[in-house]
């Protein structure tokens, strides 16, 4: 049976990437085929489809790093025909055919029921990116960090996994600050819980001290560079910092000053690659406690067709909240 798929190849040097028609025997190896109904577009994905950034590690290969839809066939036994099921990370959509497909056959082990509580959408409206997030506080209240410590600051906050974070941690009770170059979503921010935009455009990173003034228990960087190196040098007394992301720069010049003399500790978040008790139990924590409030304020949904469109908003910098896709369309 031939199905759709959205392909990224490389062709003389060049990305390329097209929609083709497949069929099962062009799937990868797994022991779960699924009917995709949903996947979501993350910035790693635009990367992937643009050639923007070196993110495949195979070609050809389908993209989409996440996906949610109905199990066709499985010869594990945690799965049967008509579960629905999610899948997100490990190689799919770079090294493994992914979620831009009307199919896809996944490893049992990368593959994980969905949790009551979450519709196909939510699940894809969170994706990545709130398992991220997820992740991230899960991580940095294990390490200590609660609302009475103090502010938490959010870097790139008008992202997916930034917009993620300031709801999951203002619906938490914590004071966040949220930190954006977008003066014009100050609204959008506060409307997801942040009790302070700071504007990226008021900060100078030539003036970084080793320690300047101690301003935060917690931070979600998604940044990296001088942001995060910014955000180490005004950590409080045992602040905690959730590395999750490299969109300004994958370079780190600080100094051990806020780790030795302040105790602050910089937690690296797996998302792709974690396992067993995390990924499963962030899972039904984002289908129930943790989950957003304002998912559906920062979804946007589109078909399938639209989604080669889609692509150049993230590279550019234009998008906010999350871009859920529709496969079926």
């Amino acid at each position: 049976m031939s199905f759709k798929a959205y392909l990224i190849n490389q062709e003389d040097s060049t990305i390329v990437s097209r929609f083709v028609d497949m069929d099962d025997t062009q799937l990868d190896p797994g022991e779960v085929t699924i009917a995709v109904t949903h996947s979501s577009i993350n910035y790693k994905d635009a990367l992937a489809a643009t050639g923007a950034g070196r993110i495949i590690r195979r070609f050809p290969c389908v993209g989409g790093i996440d996906l949610v839809g109905e199990v066709l066939a499985s010869s594990d036994s945690r799965f049967q025909a008509g579960d629905e099921v999610l899948a997100t990370s490990y190689d799919i959509g770079v090294a493994h055919h992914g979620g831009y497909a009307e199919r896809a056959r996944i490893p049992a082990n990368w593959v994980h029921k969905l949790p009551a509580g979450l519709s196909a959408a939510e699940a894809m409206a969170l994706g990545t990116a709130g398992f991220t997030a997820g992740l991230g506080i899960v991580r940095m209240e294990e390490n200590g960090l609660k609302p009475a410590n103090g502010p938490v600051i959010v870097n790139g906050a008008t992202g997916g996994v930034g917009s993620l974070a300031v709801d999951m941690l203002a619906a938490r009770g914590y004071h966040v600050v949220a930190f954006t170059g977008k003066e014009s979503e100050i609204d959008y921010l506060k409307g997801l819980g942040a009790k302070e935009v700071m504007l990226r455009q008021s900060l100078d990173l030539a003036k970084i001290k080793p320690l300047g003034k101690e301003m935060w228990a917690g931070a979600v960087d998604n940044l990296g560079g001088d942001y995060l190196a910014w955000i180490a040098s005004t950590m409080k007394q045992g602040g905690t910092i959730a590395s999750i992301g490299l969109a300004a720069s994958m370079s780190l010049n600080t100094t051990v000053a806020p780790f030795i003399l302040r105790g602050a500790s910089l937690l690296g978040i797996d998302s792709g690659y974690i396992g067993e008790p995390y990924r499963s139990g962030v899972w039904q924590r984002l289908a129930s406690d943790m989950k957003p409030r304002h998912l559906a304020a920062m979804t946007r949904h589109i078909a399938f067709a639209d989604l080669p469109a889609a692509f150049d908003d993230y590279i550019q910098g234009r998008v906010k909240g999350r871009v859920v896709v529709d496969i079926r369309h």
